[in-house]
């Protein structure tokens, strides 16, 4: 895609998904709020409408860039280079929020706020994947070899998205199995799965929106440093 034309465009999607966005995220928490108690958990349930859109976003981010990656090695595509770099600590801090509001709801649960669980640790060397490809995407002045490089430690890490997604079923954990993302029909009440569909279609566009925010101050930020570059060659 054209750098300017996707300045032009993504500048009036972000003005119209920022509004589409905050409503959807405001009528999602009213329904979180309004809906029944578990009958076994009671109010904890309601963490899951931050947790499960957090897991969902971290893994969501990180196919996406595994996505680009394989574009970057294949064609050498500098937007999605880009795309790459914006991504990777949006979905950090997603895959923090939802280690943090597991423990959240699994200590009152479980009795304790971690377990060597294979989900969880899975997630926690998720986390140190994603740092690695925040801290590898700015090791290199050159960014030619810093974008292969994340590219390549994106491809690798990807390993672990299928083991995160499939560890409940793998090992036996303390983690219950998947209740909404399945083959079968959901395995929780209507009244919170629709409050948590709204909560994760509401995130879903929260992180569509800070992913073209990232890249554009990325591509501004390319732009000033071209220029500076070329003004010095100018002077020289």
């Amino acid at each position: 895609m054209n750098l300017l034309r996707f300045m032009g465009f993504s500048s009036k999607i972000i003005r119209l998904l920022s509004i589409i966005a905050v409503i959807t995220l405001l009528f999602g928490l009213f329904l979180s709020f309004s809906a029944p108690e578990d009958y076994r958990q009671g109010v904890l349930v309601k963490i899951m409408f931050l947790h499960v859109p957090f897991s969902w976003l971290s893994l969501l981010c990180y196919i996406m860039m595994t996505v680009c990656a394989i574009r970057i090695l294949c064609s050498q595509c500098f937007f999605s280079g880009i795309a790459l770099r914006s991504a990777a600590p949006i979905g950090s801090v997603f895959t923090v929020l939802a280690l943090i509001t597991g423990s959240l709801w699994g200590r009152p649960v479980w009795g304790t706020w971690w377990e060597w669980d294979a989900r969880l640790t899975s997630m926690l060397i998720f986390l140190l994947i994603y740092l690695s490809i925040v801290s590898l995407s700015r090791a290199f002045e050159n960014s030619r070899i810093s974008t292969q490089a994340t590219a390549i430690l994106t491809i690798i890490g990807c390993i672990n998205v299928p083991i995160i997604e499939f560890s409940v079923n793998w090992w036996n954990t303390l983690h219950q199995a998947a209740s909404v993302l399945r083959w079968e029909s959901p395995a929780i009440s209507l009244y919170l799965l629709i409050p948590l569909m709204f909560m994760m279609l509401a995130f879903t566009m929260l992180f569509i929106l800070f992913q073209l925010m990232s890249m554009r101050n990325d591509i501004l930020h390319w732009q000033i440093i071209v220029k500076q570059d070329c003004a010095y060659n100018k002077g020289v």
